[in-house]
């Protein structure tokens, strides 16, 4: 691809994922970041557990992005009875021309968009269940293989001020996750526009201003996005440092940490890194675009020590501080 052709791409790409953001932000209000951030981690192909209190509008927002796109939309309430069953679905007996066979009954999974709400309020056993769909983007029932529509997006919620009758997702599952997005308390400003918008009148219609095949273009653009060998060395030697046992891990990290980032943590931030660069009109992935990516894909990737659980050490607070010193 020349280089004239490379900044056409770009300049289509940016336009699309502006439109994209736009359509979303009619009914999402002030969250430009966040809506940001899952186009990003939906354009990559990867998985998104959003945090936040109660209200402030994450389901709204994947069935927004789901309208956006024009894809398939399943939401599953997550509770302690839930089964896997009950997600990926299960064999049946069924009659067919006077003989009884067994038939397999698809899930809610079978979609393109799947909202696990309240993720945490599920059994482990029930958890586990989504980690094949993450990961291979199939099912596996009785010995058989389904595959999953494609493009297909987990997205999770979770609340982070309850923990009674809750089970903290493991480690192998969280880091299954793309991107770990906090979603923040709208402004005062916010509010009022919030309030204006969904209790006068009809609330806003999205329209779909994208396909599913449009959003696997989109992810074949941003792959192809060039990133320097020293961008990426620079890359795996700070997300190697986030280990408290590598050599140059730096005293927080050797302090509050217990176990860093994995190599899908790198592929994450390297992804995005890429989309990031496609919206500052660059056909290449500058240092900035990897700082700026690092604590959404990292965060959920840094198990703490029981002293920076002790401490009230925050993930980002250690993540900052190894992005300066690398800087």
């Amino acid at each position: 691809m020349t280089a004239e052709q490379a900044e056409t791409e770009a300049a289509a790409f940016k336009s699309r994922f502006l439109q994209l953001k736009d359509e979303i932000g009619k009914f999402m209000v002030g969250q430009d970041a966040l809506i940001e951030d899952v186009l990003t981690a939906a354009i990559c192909g990867g998985h998104v557990l959003l945090e936040g209190v109660p209200g402030l509008g994450k389901t709204s927002l994947v069935h927004s992005l789901a309208q956006a796109l024009d894809l398939d939309f399943r939401r599953v309430q997550f509770t302690p009875d839930l089964l896997p069953a009950d997600i990926l679905g299960t064999q049946v007996l069924v009659e067919k021309a006077g003989q009884r066979q067994l038939e397999f009954q698809q899930g809610p999974v079978f979609c393109h968009v799947l909202l696990a709400d309240e993720i945490n309020r599920a059994t482990p056993k029930t958890q586990s269940a989504l980690l094949e769909t993450m990961q291979e983007q199939t099912v596996t029932v009785a010995g058989v293989t389904h595959r999953l529509p494609t493009p297909f997006m987990v997205l999770a919620t979770q609340n982070p001020i309850e923990h009674d009758g809750t089970y903290p997702l493991p480690e192998a599952q969280l880091d299954r996750f793309f991107f770990k997005l906090l979603v923040p308390v709208p402004t005062e400003a916010e509010w009022m526009t919030i309030l204006d918008r969904t209790t006068t009148g009809e609330p806003p219609q999205l329209q779909p201003v994208a396909t599913g095949p449009e959003l696997l273009h989109l992810r074949a653009v941003a792959r192809a996005v060039p990133v320097s060998r020293e961008i990426q060395q620079w890359l795996v030697r700070t997300v190697l440092a986030t280990h408290p046992d590598a050599s140059d891990a730096p005293e927080t990290i050797r302090r509050y940490v217990r176990h860093g980032a994995s190599p899908r943590g790198a592929q994450a931030v390297l992804s995005a890194a890429r989309v990031r660069a496609l919206l500052d009109g660059r056909t290449h992935v500058a240092r900035e675009d990897v700082q700026a990516v690092a604590p959404a894909a990292l965060r959920h990737r840094l198990i703490l020590s029981f002293e920076g659980e002790a401490d009230g050490v925050k993930p980002d607070e250690v993540l900052k501080a190894l992005w300066e010193r690398s800087a």
